[in-house]
C-alpha cells in the first residue's frame, strides 16, 4: 500500500470513531470530544494529500489550518454553551436538554 493509503486510513479511522463517539454519548463533552476528532481525521486527510499527491503542499497545511481554527472556536463556543446549560439545569447531558427557552 502507498504512504498516501495508509494515512487516509488512519483519517479514516479518526472519522468513524469520532463519528462513534457523537452517536453513542450522552453528554455534551463527549460530543465535542467526537466533533473535534473527526475534525482532525479531516485535517490529517488534507496534509497527506497535499504532501503525498503532485498538489501544492502549502494549500493543504492552510486548509488544514483553517479547520484548525474553526474547531478552535467550535470548541470555545459549545464549551460556553456547555457551562451554561450545567449551570441552569444542573446536568450536562443530551437527553435532558431537549430545549433551550431564552
Amino acid at each position: 500500500m502507498s504512504p498516501l493509503a495508509w494515512y487516509q486510513l488512519v483519517a479514516a479511522m479518526l472519522l468513524g470513531i469520532g463519528l462513534y463517539g457523537v452517536v453513542s454519548r450522552k453528554t455534551l463533552i463527549g460530543l465535542l470530544i467526537g466533533v473535534e476528532l473527526m475534525l482532525n481525521g479531516a485535517g490529517l486527510s488534507m496534509v497527506a494529500a497535499a504532501q503525498l499527491t503532485p498538489m501544492d503542499g502549502v494549500l493543504g497545511q492552510l486548509g488544514t489550518l483553517f479547520v484548525m481554527g474553526l474547531a478552535a472556536a467550535e470548541a470555545t463556543l459549545v464549551l460556553a454553551i456547555v457551562l451554561v446549560v450545567a449551570r441552569r439545569m444542573g446536568d450536562a447531558r443530551c437527553d435532558t436538554v431537549s430545549e433551550l427557552k431564552g
